[in-house]
């Protein structure tokens, strides 16, 4: 048997990660990679133990395997880099703008935004899936919260695709990345001094408001939370939403369910963030010397926990690897568990199925250029960079 290899640096592993995962699940659950140091957590029940497990697997070096944001991980992560009890005061601020009734009431406006981009293509016959529609309608959703002006947003979709890329076979972050990661917080200080001299009833100016224990958050923390909101708010949805039109045209049989029974698009959803999650790994420090499974693990080192294995454990799901739309997904990890579960979960699930359901209006017929298709470059996020569509109908 050839030595077990797994480098979610390399441009191989980040195009199909899943014949990995298998071969982790079943050979080294708990594996130590011996170039890089981290070690991998691959099945579904030591992956939720941690995510359960603040005190033994720390945030407080943010949610990625690379090297670089140690020191001011608050900075660009929010409140993924910190644990409780801060995490806890930080997130109850952060939540009020992500009720149940504050999300609810962003369906029409979000339908609206799907059916005029939608109507925008209406003469084309064929479109990049991504950049011509997911990645455009989560954007204004998330900028239109805060209040971004609309001259901005596409700089700011420009700052956080550029955060996200790698370079192959690097375990630090690539200079781009770097350099968006500058642009995006001096745009934020620059608008936050902006925003403290006006009276602001969005969610930025909850956020510019906040106390923690009678003091007001730092500015570093304030921007922080923009970062976070900017970047999981945009690029979360726009990999769902590019994995499920994916998948349903790799299934046909699926797909002719979904189109016959448009009702089941929230499965057609679920069964995406199960079989190809948006957010494949999250990375964690040991904070004690800890066991898992047959692995001990030393105080100081990082774990990377493999969502996208877990969610593909066959001790936890039938036919792990067949997409299968209307299944029990209830023990998915897509989205977290425990302290850091998904803040805006809700939100990224509105917006997917209001834009598939609009999608399959548009173009029921569609078919994918899947040899143009590029995936994104990342570590920690499996979605698509590029994916051409023949919309399937005249112009």
């Amino acid at each position: 048997m050839s030595e077990l290899q797994f480098d979610p640096f390399s441009y191989a592993t980040q195009e199909d990660p899943f014949p990995s995962y298998e071969r982790l699940r079943e050979q080294a659950p708990v594996w130590r990679s011996p170039e890089h140091g981290f070690y991998a957590i691959a099945r579904h029940a030591d992956v939720l133990a941690a995510l359960r497990d603040p005190a033994r697997f720390s945030n407080r070096q943010g949610i990625v395997i690379e090297s670089g944001f140690e020191q001011n991980a608050i900075a660009i992560f929010s409140i993924l880099a910190m644990d409780p009890p801060r995490h806890d005061q930080a997130r109850a601020l952060i939540s009020r703008g992500f009720t149940p009734r504050r999300v609810g009431e962003l369906e029409p406006y979000i339908r609206a935004l799907a059916v005029t981009r939608l109507a925008a293509l209406r003469d084309a016959r064929r479109i990049d899936f991504i950049t011509d529609y997911a990645a455009e309608i989560p954007l204004q959703v998330i900028c239109e919260m805060l209040g971004v002006p609309e001259a901005d947003r596409n700089s700011l979709r420009e700052f956080a695709d550029a955060m996200v890329h790698r370079d192959e076979g690097s375990s630090d972050i690539p200079p781009s990345a770097v350099q968006a990661s500058l642009d995006l917080r001096g745009y934020f200080s620059d608008w936050v001094a902006d925003a403290k001299r006006r009276s602001r009833e969005d969610l930025a100016g909850t956020i510019l408001r906040a106390e923690i224990e009678g003091e007001r958050l730092s500015e570093d923390e304030v921007i922080g939370f923009l970062f976070l909101l900017v970047l999981a708010g945009s690029e979360t949805t726009r990999n769902l939403l590019g994995n499920a039109v994916y998948w349903l045209w790799r299934y046909p049989e699926q797909r002719a369910a979904v189109i016959g029974d448009p009702s089941r698009v929230p499965e057609w959803v679920e069964e995406t963030l199960r079989f190809d999650s948006p957010t494949q790994a999250v990375a964690r420090v040991i904070e004690r010397d800890t066991r898992v499974g047959a692995v001990d693990l030393p105080a100081g080192a990082r774990a990377l926990l493999l969502l996208g294995s877990a969610n593909r454990d066959p001790r936890v799901f039938d036919a792990a690897d067949e997409f299968r739309i209307g299944r029990d997904t209830s023990a998915m990890l897509a989205m977290g568990q425990g302290t850091h579960f998904c803040l805006g979960a809700s939100l990224a699930r509105l917006e997917a199925r209001v834009c598939l359901e609009e999608w399959l209006r548009f173009a029921p017929a569609y078919e994918l250029d899947a040899e143009a298709a590029q995936r994104l470059r990342s570590t920690s996020v499996h979605g698509f960079s590029t994916l051409p569509v023949s919309v399937g109908r005249d112009s």
